[in-house]
């Protein structure tokens, strides 16, 4: 069960099997339904969640619109961080695209092993960084390149997403409608046709 959790982690922080055993006592298995939710807006976020297989999204609504701003497939973390660190009510509702697997980590788990597992602290404290400068890299492309440069980016960026994700909730993601990710991927299209008869 937490095969790619522990794979991740020592790709990133050497682990010895002690260190993997006592880290493994904290850790919760969970599985979820399609459609299931493991956090609802409003509610603390009292975990934080690794994919060891399906997919998650993670959004909030406003005015009946929903805004994407995660999605999590195997091998990626998923959260919302400020309501896991602050104890404050959630912004965001997480839930899943497909029947998953999730490695839980409890909040008071995750104090404990930051105190008591170096380690650990060096992993999460890379998960962080790795959200953030991704975080930032978003917010970059959103404010400064065409729609088309920003989905093809999107698309060689996470592949996997664009197989298994309906796109009307990658364009809710882009911040696009999806008549306009329609519009994008038909001349996209059309320019790598023309671009093979040349």
């Amino acid at each position: 069960m937490y095969d790619l959790f522990f794979k991740k982690f020592r790709e990133r922080v050497d682990l010895s099997p002690e260190e993997e055993i006592q880290i493994k006592t904290y850790l919760i298995p969970k599985k979820i339904r399609k459609r299931q939710y493991l956090l609802q807006e409003g509610d603390k976020c009292k975990h934080i969640a690794f994919v060891e297989k399906g997919a998650l999204r993670e959004y909030s609504v406003e005015g009946g619109t929903e805004h994407i701003i995660l999605f999590a497939l195997e091998g990626w973390t998923v959260a919302d961080l400020f309501s896991f660190l602050t104890g404050e009510p959630a912004v965001y509702t997480i839930d899943a695209l497909e029947d998953s697997e999730l490695v839980l980590i409890s909040k008071s788990s995750h104090e404990e092993l930051l105190q008591t597992q170096p380690k650990y602290e060096t992993y999460m404290r890379l998960l962080i960084t790795d959200a953030y400068i991704a975080l930032q890299k978003r917010l970059t492309s959103s404010i400064s390149l065409p729609i088309e440069e920003r989905y093809k980016n999107f698309v060689e960026t996470y592949p996997d997403i664009v197989q298994r994700v309906p796109q009307h909730m990658i364009a809710s993601y882009m911040g696009l409608s999806p008549e306009t990710l329609s519009r994008v991927r038909k001349k996209m299209l059309n320019q790598k046709k023309n671009a093979s008869f040349h």
